[in-house]
């Protein structure tokens, strides 16, 4: 490799060119701890390296004892893996029990770098490696990253990835809108978006955060860059969640824009044209929630007795927050539908008509709304007597939480059939956000987080969509979507199924750690490793190993770390790496989180990431699992 690479043939390589060389021969690498390794391997202080400094070098950077002596375990001359004993290396420490022989031909294919190993199916101490560094490797299961749910349950049968003002990509006070927010959770895979309308100059809709400081987008932008952007990440149904504060005359221009713009991708009726029983599934659809005038039986019947009126949503907190939720299809859809609110006038067998903020609601932007009609909540028996499968609430945090306190099995119970929304405190005007792993913990499908916002909350969220092809729809476990189920989060006991997991985990070493932000010159961290379980409450658990002084580059750990878990289908796991101050708050240096059901257990990799979610390789975690 460094006779290929040295091109003036002078047997020499500056720091540029070894980096170059590094990239060719796929190996990554961190600048900082490369460079240090650089000028240590320089014995003559010559600013290059000759072809012997460079071997010395590439195996500083690229030696790994850990995996060496775990290599030598299961080979018997040491020097390589026969077919057999990789095969054994994969049933004993992997537990990859089917096709277990195909597989490790794979990988040697795959990973071994010397084709003399490669024709006589062995794996070299390298390729070893470089298949424990690569996807299949990895902690997370690779089969769970591509599609791997059944599509075809209701709607609310799913975690559905979901944003609050979406148009902010600041606070709520003074931030800025930009159709940039719109891209970023798009490109996310986040599936119900937020709009919230106002009348605008010249007859054209605006879109910001009302009463405040915010900046303000035309509508019709964000209606574009939604048809735009909206199916490049998943194919499947985007909810809009429409929060109209429009005239009338502005809402007919709303209806307009969104039929005009999306057309065949905006969902106008049933996707059978009947009054549905229960919602459809994401593989059938793609809609709308919002207010509706009469009932959804009337606008596919034909008008009933009764006159139209409005009701009012999402009391509270964000008290005018009207929502309406859009849906939108996809390329080769059906055509997209939208739902929205009503109630019947003078006090039917539903209760009063609700008089409070009555306002008028344009028939046309009304016709636009089919599968997410907003309803006020009046309790889950109010809900079972009158309520409708197509209809959907939403709730402030707060509420929540007390529903979740007071009644977490009907919680549960109206998450197997209704859709329930769940937006963050009008109090949170820095964005922040609320754990949305507690309203998963009763089924609520649609928990609007502020994406804009880095932090736990927001990796717990990334943690849970990275799965079933990132395309948005996470499966519920079974036992959230059985009508009559007895679970309730706060009592793991009712969940039916085997008692509580044993989750052993053995942190090892680190890899190539980055520095922290801001950190000064030449600063080496002191990594520690926490691993925290998101869960059910009884399951809410963290522990971490000492922190190993001034080694970015190669901490070893050692250590184990030991948790159980009694509801494991609702479990998220994450592992951060701080940097360890006696005097003030350890700095974040990455993080990885992912669902318990998508680990692999065995020796694994875990490929860290930054504060907002992006990859910085080659920066890990070794572990056992």
């Amino acid at each position: 490799w460094f006779q290929k690479a040295d091109k003036n043939k002078d047997g020499r390589m500056n720091f540029k060119e070894v980096q170059r060389l590094l990239k060719m021969m796929n190996v990554d690498m961190n600048e900082d701890h490369a460079l240090r390794l650089f000028q240590a391997a320089d014995k003559s202080e010559s600013g290059t390296l000759e072809g012997e400094e460079f071997v010395l070098f590439y195996k500083a950077l690229t030696q790994r004892d850990e995996v060496l002596s775990l290599f030598q375990d299961f080979s018997e001359d040491g020097k390589k893996l026969t077919l057999l004993e990789l095969v054994d290396f994969l049933r004993q420490e992997q537990l990859e029990d089917e096709g277990t022989e195909e597989l490790a031909m794979e990988l040697i294919d795959k990973y071994e770098p010397s084709e003399t190993a490669r024709a006589r199916h062995a794996l070299s101490a390298d390729g070893f490696l470089m298949y424990l560094c690569s996807p299949e490797g990895s902690i997370f299961n690779p089969r769970h990253r591509a599609l791997w749910q059944d599509m075809n349950q209701p709607l609310c049968h799913y975690f559905i990835s979901s944003s609050h003002n979406t148009y902010l990509i600041e606070d709520q006070i003074r931030g800025q809108s930009s159709i940039e927010g719109y891209i970023r959770a798009l490109k996310r895979g986040c599936r119900c978006l937020e709009v919230d309308c106002w009348d605008g100059p010249n007859g054209e809709p605006m879109v910001y955060h009302g009463h405040t400081f915010t900046s303000k987008i035309p509508f019709r932008e964000v209606v574009s860059t939604l048809g735009k952007y909206a199916f490049k990440t998943s194919d499947y149904p985007v909810i809009l969640s429409l929060e109209n504060h429009c005239s009338m005359e502005q809402q007919e221009v709303l209806a307009q824009q969104l039929k005009t713009i999306l057309g065949e991708q905006l969902l106008t009726t049933t996707t059978d044209g009947r009054v549905p029983t229960q919602l459809p599934s994401p593989e059938e659809l793609t809609l709308l929630k919002g207010k509706k005038i009469g009932r959804l039986e009337d606008t596919l019947d034909g008008p009933g007795e009764e006159a139209p009126d409005v009701s009012d949503d999402d009391n509270g907190a964000e008290a005018e927050e009207e929502r309406r939720r859009a849906k939108v299809g996809g390329p080769g859809w059906e055509p997209a539908m939208m739902l929205g609110d009503s109630a019947p006038i003078g006090g039917t067998k539903h209760g009063p008509a609700l008089q409070k903020d009555k306002e008028s609601l344009a028939q046309a932007l009304s016709d636009c709304v089919v599968y997410c009609k907003s309803v006020s909540f009046r309790g889950f028996q109010e809900a079972r007597s009158h309520s409708r499968p197509s209809e959907i609430s939403s709730l402030a945090e707060a509420k929540a939480r007390k529903l979740i306190r007071d009644a977490g099995n009907e919680f549960v119970r109206h998450n197997t059939w209704q859709l329930t929304r769940i937006y963050p405190s009008g109090m949170r005007t820095d964005s922040s956000n609320y754990s949305p792993q507690e309203m998963w913990n009763v089924g609520c499908q649609i928990v609007a987080l502020n994406f804009q916002t880095a932090g736990t909350e927001m990796d717990l969220c990334d943690g849970l969509f990275s799965q079933n092809g990132r395309c948005g729809y996470v499966l519920k476990p079974p036992f959230m979507r059985d009508k009559e189920t007895l679970f309730n989060p706060s009592d793991p006991g009712s969940r039916e199924g085997p008692g509580p997991i044993t989750l052993t985990i053995q942190v090892i070493s680190g890899q190539q750690l980055p520095k922290v932000a801001n950190s000064k010159d030449g600063a080496v961290i002191d990594p520690l490793v926490r691993v925290e379980i998101h869960g059910v409450p009884a399951d809410q658990a963290h522990r971490e190993t000492k922190y190993i002084e001034n080694n970015g580059f190669n901490p070893r750990w050692d250590e184990t770390l030991q948790f159980q878990l009694h509801v494991p289908e609702l479990a998220l796991v994450r592992f951060v790496v701080e940097d360890y101050d006696k005097t003030s708050r350890n700095d974040f240096v990455g993080q990885f989180t992912l669902a318990f059901a998508n680990i692999k257990p065995g020796y694994r990799h875990i490929h860290l990431l930054s504060k907002d979610g992006t990859s910085i390789p080659p920066s890990s975690l070794f572990v056992h699992i």
